[in-house]
């Protein structure tokens, strides 16, 4: 198999309905299809499910990576705003001695 092969998703499903639906072996359906062992299993994983299940797995996933970025912003102003809190407050304590 070439590097940088891309197949379709039809592709991609009537192989692992080859080895979900008609019981053929992921060593048999790889051979034949001339793709890795590795891909096949990997596809199985994903396309094995119902298709409703892998939308709303995507969708998870597209909201956890936004959380996260989120996430990361807020605690970064948190941090920036911890150093201004500390820098005001020596300010603010050396006019008062002065």
């Amino acid at each position: 198999m070439g590097k940088g092969i891309r197949y379709s998703d039809e592709f991609k499903q009537e192989a692992v309905n080859q080895v979900v639906v008609y019981g053929y072996s992921v060593l048999d359906v790889s051979e034949r299809l001339g793709i890795s062992t590795k891909s096949l299993y990997d596809w199985i994983k994903k396309y094995s499910k119902p298709p409703k299940q892998r939308d709303e797995e995507t969708g998870l996933r597209v909201e956890n990576a936004r959380l996260k970025r989120e996430l990361k912003r807020a605690e970064q102003e948190r941090a920036i705003l911890k150093e201004a809190t500390v820098f005001f407050a020596i300010e603010s304590k050396s006019a008062m001695l002065s």
